[in-house]
């Protein structure tokens, strides 16, 4: 793709944004218009796809090519734009209920093929489109319109899913945390193969502070850890916890206490092969862990689906003797009828 100086408002559409007033999608959506030009894509360079739900009208705020496509269908759609082309930048919208209900087994099959695809996946725990039903990502008792006495599944985890089918990107990010968001898009788009990222998002109508135990800054320094690849695993308020293995579990210890350093922590190694420390990075929840932010898992497989397809579509040309209509259609059994 060639390089080209666009600012964030020439992605902006001309479109009014109709999102409720204090809905975490306006800050994703910032995010994504800063990162787009640093990136160094032109307009026609990029195309959103999109299923349905509130955070789905995405492609119509940005300046690009895309699809508004149905219910839990967009990363099947996005995967054949990508096979398609393969020198666009393909980019799936989609929340919770959209990508891990009705869409599950489009998302697990896109992760397993690591088709060359940017997934920003909108978590706020709740249907708001459809006005309050509790979705796949719902917490245990939650109090909705379709369990009016408490739900009783168990949630999803979306980096667990992501990582269990074999992912190779997974990162996580806050709506309220727009320059994090910004950092993480990019380094999505740099990944080759399938990017997933979490965006932890408030429904301000639906679902208002659901994240609010880990977002709240007055506590949220202490609650939630940024992993930086080649960093240690350090967070606090005062920088003064961080965490540590103990037998093969993650652990969270302060520092300074029972002889603890920063040189005992975990350094955060992001492109390594093996899942399992990422996995349980993605797993972490509050209140015995912090909650993990940043990009936990970006590792290069040796093929991806789309370009496995070229690869074999070329190979085959080669090796056909058939290379236009022409001679398709003197191939095989032939016979003049007279």
């Amino acid at each position: 793709m060639q390089v080209t100086q666009l600012k964030p408002e020439d992605f902006k559409s001309d479109q009014i944004v109709r999102w409720c007033p204090g809905c975490g999608d306006h800050a994703v959506l910032s995010a994504v218009l800063k990162a787009l030009p640093q990136i160094g894509y032109k307009h026609e360079d990029v195309v959103f796809i999109s299923g349905i739900g509130c955070s789905s009208r995405f492609p119509y705020y940005v300046n690009t090519y895309g699809i508004h496509s149905i219910h839990g269908r967009a990363a099947a759609i996005a995967s054949g734009v990508k096979v398609a082309n393969p020198n666009l930048s393909v980019w799936v919208i989609t929340g919770d209920g959209d990508a891990l209900a009705i869409g599950g087994n489009h998302f697990i099959h896109l992760v397993r093929r690591d088709v060359d695809l940017n997934v920003i996946l909108f978590n706020n725990r709740i249907y708001g489109l459809t006005k309050g039903q509790y979705s796949p990502t719902s917490e245990i008792g939650t109090v909705t319109k379709t369990s009016p006495f408490g739900t009783i599944e168990r949630p999803f985890k979306p980096g667990g899913i992501a990582i269990g089918a074999n992912g190779s990107f997974f990162a996580r990010t806050i709506d309220s945390m727009p320059k994090l968001s910004t950092e993480i898009f990019i380094e999505a788009s740099k990944h080759n193969g399938a990017s997933i990222v979490e965006v932890l998002q408030n429904c301000v109508i639906f679902n208002d502070r659901t994240w609010a135990d880990i977002t709240d800054r007055q506590f949220r320094d202490d609650r939630v850890i940024i992993l930086k690849h080649g960093e240690p695993m350090i967070f606090g308020k005062e920088r003064d916890k961080g965490l540590i293995l103990k037998n093969n579990q993650i652990s969270v210890v302060k520092l300074g206490e029972n002889g603890i350093t920063e040189k005992d922590l975990l350094v955060h190694d992001a492109q390594t092969e093996y899942a399992g420390l990422h996995l349980s990075l993605a797993n972490m929840e509050y209140p015995t862990h912090p909650v993990a932010l940043g990009v936990i898992r970006s590792y290069n497989l040796p093929t991806h689906y789309d370009q496995a397809l070229t690869d074999q579509v070329r190979e085959v040309q080669q090796k056909s003797k058939i290379k236009n209509m022409k001679d398709l259609l003197h191939s095989g059994a032939t016979w003049e009828v007279k």
